[in-house]
């Protein structure tokens, strides 16, 4: 059963991955219900939780569909179950972590009456701060092989609020064009988690399609809450998955200048995380990236069918910048 009242297709899936958050995922059903377009439905993803908490927490709003997985798989799994069942053209991801504004969906959606337009990113603010503060305005990603989240961190009062094509859009709350999804592959179940959207937007780009961040649509993230702790295992996991990124999508005709610079990137990194106490899992995420070789080969000719790589290189930031003190948890069940 949808959120709709009646058996017409929805013209906007709301996708709800979760993992034993009851109370966050109460809190933005509640916003979604309030604000969402008539014709929505919502789709909540049970990450196999140990209890039947989100199970009771979906059956208090009316039309909420659960899906519950019978064993534990990661976001990315969760995540495409979410999307295939999803009946409308247009699909939101978003994380059980964030509330919603109104008219964050209209905005959005009136991205995709272009039909080059696949993927929008909305204005993501960090919930709880003193003043308002984005956590992101779509994506950046580095040709050195490493992705960020634009103005991450600055004050809302300091951050051009302009509508703009962007590289990507994190997968924390963005609105896809469910086929085009669906063309590319879906999210890399192999991730788990971590960077899955990044690689996603790569290969949206290389089928031709454009991602844009709009400012209208506003959604509040608690950032702490993805946060999670610093488990080694999945430390090893995110440096696994940013590296597979740089390999698997990385357009050949940059590839050998890219090289350097990625080696100058891990350098920077190796030297951070040493400081930090975190150089083991570092390398051993990226020597599992390695064994992965077969696989990206296997990827990257796969991939060939999508399109050229233009859209690809003409978005990819090559200002040199020092890899941030950041990591990418935004959607990953396991840290929550």
């Amino acid at each position: 059963m949808s959120a709709c009242h009646d058996d017409r297709s929805p013209v906007l899936s709301i996708v709800i991955p979760t993992h034993q958050r009851s109370d966050l995922l109460r809190r933005c059903l509640t916003s979604v219900k309030a604000h969402a377009p008539t014709g929505t439905e919502i789709i909540v993803v049970d990450d196999a939780s140990p209890d039947e908490s989100a199970r009771q927490v979906a059956a208090e709003f009316s039309g909420v569909r659960l899906i519950r997985l019978p064993s534990r798989r990661g976001f990315c799994v969760a995540a495409n179950r979410g999307i295939e069942a999803a009946r409308a053209p247009i699909v939101e991801l978003l994380n059980d972590d964030t509330e919603v504004e109104p008219g964050w969906a209209d905005a959005a959606m009136a991205w995709f009456h272009d039909p080059k337009i696949v993927a929008v990113a909305p204005l993501v603010l960090r919930h709880g701060s003193a003043t308002p503060t984005i956590d992101s305005a779509g994506d950046t990603y580095h040709w050195g092989g490493f992705a960020q989240k634009r103005g991450n961190g600055r004050a809302l009062s300091d951050f051009p609020l302009e509508p703009r094509e962007v590289f990507g859009a994190s997968g924390s709350s963005a609105f896809y064009r469910r086929q085009a999804i669906l063309d590319v592959g879906s999210f890399p179940e192999s991730f788990g988690s971590y960077f899955e959207d990044v690689d996603l937007s790569f290969r949206l780009r290389r089928a031709g399609g454009r991602i844009v961040f709009d400012p209208r649509s506003r959604v509040w993230h608690h950032v702490g809450a993805s946060h999670g702790r610093s488990d080694p295992a999945l430390l090893v996991q995110q440096s696994r998955n940013e590296e597979l990124v740089f390999w698997r999508n990385m357009p050949g005709r940059l590839l050998p200048a890219a090289f350097w610079v990625h080696l100058g990137v891990l350098a920077a990194k190796s030297w951070r995380r040493w400081h930090e106490g975190r150089l083991i899992p570092f390398w051993r995420g990226r020597l599992q990236a390695a064994a992965q070789l077969p696989a990206v080969l296997w990827h990257r000719w796969s991939v060939n069918r999508l399109g050229t790589t233009d859209a690809s290189v003409a978005f990819l930031d090559r200002n040199w910048v020092w890899p941030r003190n950041r990591t990418r948890r935004q959607d990953n069940p396991k840290s929550r």
